[in-house]
């Protein structure tokens, strides 16, 4: 009987990893499509943006908190890269750099909004979070006039951005996003494993009245995570617009949700304190897996979202099963 339950408590405990597997399986016995190289890459390159958002949404949750801006700012980000392309000069690249440095800090900034009201004023992270998703939305439409902005392709820095979201590594293959998006995985799981920002950001979600009676600052590790949340999301914008050569207000739309589905599939808790980084990333490619495989089966797109939200409920049911420990 022991025996038994020690079993069950084993499959709980690592219920992710079955999952992926489980679904790698049934994607192969699926669709023969599955294990090409070619689709492989594609899955890798669509899931670069949500794998970065749902890093930034990971460091929010650990606080405690919820962002419900990302895929607002994310379009922002992608949008300010798009106008910035033009405006800066070519210079034989320098512009790129100006340009994507103009993203990533209209993202920072807006993150560093949420996260002042929500760590200093105390404002509920979802009041902040939502009056946030709604300005940085009107914002990306303000500022495309509500049209898609196409980059120039007459400059260095537009062809080597679009060349980024659309190739690979010569000699390999692995898309270029694919690569930015596992070097912020590594840096992010190492800081949160080896720093002391990343004890102090999970402890400020798990006590923070602990945390302040330490006589740290917990209002410094929860605007960090807004404020890197932010600055993540709109990295996120800059991949997606770099795929298609063209900004749109309507980037990211619901990549907030993905990003909440991918850290709770992954075990973080909304109440904070619990979560991984390599757990999450798991959560961001069992929610590729899903979509991935009903594209190959050709299922149409409004039964895909009944199936999607389904699994990710039994998920989210098998995550919370797999938190209690089973004692006979």
């Amino acid at each position: 009987m022991r025996g038994s339950v020690k079993a069950v408590d084993l499959i709980l405990k690592y219920n992710i990893l079955l999952m992926l597997v489980a679904l790698l399986l049934a994607s192969s016995l699926l669709s023969e499509a599955f294990f090409t190289t070619q689709n492989a890459f594609n899955l890798l390159r669509q899931l670069a943006p949500l794998m970065l958002a749902s890093l930034g949404m990971l460091l929010v949750v650990l606080t405690g908190g919820i962002d419900l801006s990302v895929g607002s700012v994310a379009a922002v980000g992608g949008m300010v890269v798009a106008l910035s392309l033009s405006a800066f000069p070519d210079a034989g690249g320098a512009g790129l750099v100006l340009a994507v440095l103009a993203a990533l800090a209209s993202g920072l900034a807006l993150g560093a909004v949420t996260g002042f009201f929500v760590s200093v004023f105390r404002m509920a992270p979802f009041i902040a979070s939502l009056a946030m998703m709604t300005i940085a939305r009107g914002m990306a439409y303000l500022i495309s006039n509500g049209q898609p902005i196409r980059f120039p392709r007459d400059l260095v820095s537009s062809q080597w951005l679009t060349a980024f979201g659309s190739k690979g590594v010569p000699g390999v293959g692995l898309p270029w996003p694919v690569v930015l998006a596992l070097a912020v995985v590594f840096a992010f799981h190492w800081v949160m494993k080896n720093t002391t920002y990343g004890r102090l950001t999970i402890a400020t979600g798990s006590n923070e009245v602990a945390v302040r009676l330490a006589g740290i600052s917990e209002i410094r590790y929860k605007f960090l995570a807004y404020f890197l949340c932010g600055g993540l999301s709109a990295a996120a914008g800059v991949i997606a617009t770099s795929r298609a050569g063209v900004g749109t207000p309507i980037t990211g739309a619901g990549l907030e949700l993905d990003a909440i589905a991918a850290c709770v599939i992954g075990g973080a808790l909304l109440s904070g304190g619990k979560g991984s980084v390599l757990n999450t990333v798991i959560g961001v490619i069992i929610l590729g897996l899903i979509g991935n495989i009903m594209n190959l089966m050709s299922v149409p797109a409004y039964p895909q979202q009944i199936i999607k939200g389904t699994i990710i409920v039994l998920a989210v049911l098998l995550q919370s099963v797999g938190g209690r420990t089973i004692r006979i």
